[in-house]
């Protein structure tokens, strides 16, 4: 398992706040994801409970019942004449319960059992099966669960008293019913009316049909929600499958990356994945490989610079070394002026290192202006000819069209590339050559900065090479270290910072020299570098 990271940010304090987890940012994905869906799945259990309160408003509806079905008996009792034993056998055998007759002394005037009918029957819960059992296992679990109101135990009382539907008919005058529970606990519905005389007729209904009825519908709900559970289950495990796992694997990759151990660390780039998971990885994989190259840039420039470095120092050691030996005027002011030069070589390619390792970092954080470039481009001639280059080179600047060459940038750092350019241009042109700077507008928009020389040209498997850093080709004759290398380079870092590119090619014409070539995107014609 891969290591954990730690990760300093600089980002303000209020930063991703809003994206912040408190107590949940602490468990995983997966278990997230699932606890997710199972409170989703509890809340569909929650009909468990709902059927307790369903099975409450069937017994009241069939209290009710028993007490509208146990006046009407008493009715029918009071308003047939004689014997009531063949009433009441037929209404037992109707309704499909036991009735009886009470005196008002509590004495049992007829009873239906007794008379053969024997619809009220309770069933032993010892001879019943394994799923009984475990049914009503269940409906205990789930009342005990819900704070379920229990009923009392029904059995058989000789005394009147202990029947209260009985109390309330004799001694009110009025139907009642009682709800009791069965040993098999299904409840048990009695209801009793008074007759003439404090006589009392008392019903009893074994409702087993209730609890049938709810298991039923609990059976169902059970069925439906273990398969939603499993789907679920499927489901949570698939998303968490397609998400936990490719995060994990970019999570590993990244720490790969973080500890440097591998010298080429493979971040999966996903490619069929076309959701944010898959622009998640390839963006990881496209920073990774970016990162890499900017490692390798930095340690192959590293190296170039010891390598750089390493001729002026051997040369300026040598130099001072011979000093303390050479007692010759002459021979002691030409080592003078070895170490001179060697200390402006030094001064040059530091200067050059330095500007050339900041420019991106420097790019990046600036703003942009607008910048004419034909009268940057004019600017930097005039100060050439003013300096008396204009003796030796002759310089030729045509701009074509007469809306004004603005491109949005930094002018100090546009300058250096075209003063690179044209530094370049001199160096190989010979005496009395034309530097000619032209300019045009192309259809998609793009500026076009041209700089031609009359010098040898570069060949073509060179073009590529010269903008690379301490590359350089040096025309015959001029002296070692006049250069450091990193103009072009530095050019190509400033153009390419600007949205824009560098290359070099031969001449349109077909004569001798280099033409340089400077596109950059045009911006809205306007007041340039800020002036009206």
């Amino acid at each position: 398992m891969a290591p954990a990271t730690v990760f300093r940010t600089s980002d303000p304090p209020d930063e991703g706040r809003d994206l912040a987890l408190r107590w949940s940012g602490r468990v995983s994905l997966t278990v997230r994801i699932l606890a997710v869906n199972i409170i989703a799945l509890l809340l569909l259990a929650g009909g468990f409970f709902y059927l307790d309160s369903y099975r409450v408003r069937i017994l009241d509806n069939r209290t009710g019942q028993a007490v509208r079905e146990a006046r009407l008996i008493a009715e029918a009792l009071t308003a047939t004449p004689g014997a009531p034993a063949p009433l009441l056998a037929r209404l037992a055998r109707d309704t499909g319960q036991r009735i009886r007759l009470l005196a008002p002394d509590g004495r049992i005037v007829a009873d239906s059992r007794a008379l053969g009918v024997r619809t009220f029957v309770l069933q032993d819960p010892d001879r019943e099966g394994a799923d009984q059992r475990m049914a009503r296992f269940l409906d205990g679990a789930i009342d005990t669960i819900v704070g379920a109101a229990r009923p009392p135990l029904y059995r058989e009382r000789i005394d009147p008293a202990e029947w209260p539907e009985v109390e309330l008919a004799r001694r009110r005058g009025v139907a009642a019913g009682t709800v009791w529970r069965a040993p098999d606990r299904t409840p048990v519905i009695t209801a009793a009316a008074p007759l003439p005389g404090g006589t009392v007729v008392l019903t009893a209904d074994n409702a087993r049909s209730i609890t049938r009825t709810v298991r039923i519908e609990r059976f169902r709900l059970s069925v439906v929600l273990l398969a939603v559970t499993a789907i679920s289950v499927l489901l949570s495990l698939f998303l968490a499958r397609t998400i936990v796992r490719p995060l994990r694997r970019l999570a590993r990759a990244a720490v790969r990356v973080r500890l440097g151990r591998a010298r080429e660390v493979v971040v999966p780039r996903l490619p069929s994945r076309r959701d944010e998971l898959g622009m998640l990885a390839r963006a990881l994989s496209d920073m990774s490989l970016a990162l890499r190259a900017r490692i390798d840039a930095t340690e192959a420039f590293a190296a170039d610079v010891t390598h750089e470095l390493k001729n002026p120092l051997a040369s300026l050691r040598s130099a001072v070394d011979g000093l303390g030996r050479v007692h010759d005027p002459a021979l002691q002011a030409q080592l003078l002026a070895i170490v001179q030069d060697d200390v402006h070589r030094l001064d040059r390619l530091i200067t050059d290192i330095s500007d050339a390792s900041r420019l991106d970092a420097q790019l990046s954080r600036a703003e942009f202006e607008p910048v004419d470039l034909g009268r940057l481009v004019g600017a930097l001639v005039a100060q050439r000819e003013a300096r008396g280059a204009a003796d030796r080179l002759q310089f030729r600047i045509a701009l074509a069209g007469p809306a004004p060459f603005i491109v949005l940038g930094e002018g100090a750092r546009l300058e250096r590339v075209f003063e690179n350019l044209l530094d370049n241009a001199a160096s190989f042109s010979p005496d009395g050559g034309t530097i000619a700077i032209a300019g045009e507008r192309e259809d998609d928009g793009d500026l076009l900065i041209a700089v031609e020389d009359e010098g040898p040209g570069v060949p073509e498997d060179a073009r590529e090479a010269i903008f690379r850093r301490f590359q350089s080709i040096r025309p015959e004759g001029e002296a070692f270290g006049r250069h450091s290398g990193l103009g072009l380079s530095i050019a190509r870092t400033i153009v390419e910072g600007h949205g824009g590119a560098i290359g070099v090619e031969s001449r349109a014409d077909g004569r001798h020299g280099a033409r340089f070539v400077v596109r950059l995107p045009a911006a809205a014609t306007g007041p340039a570098n800020g002036e009206p």
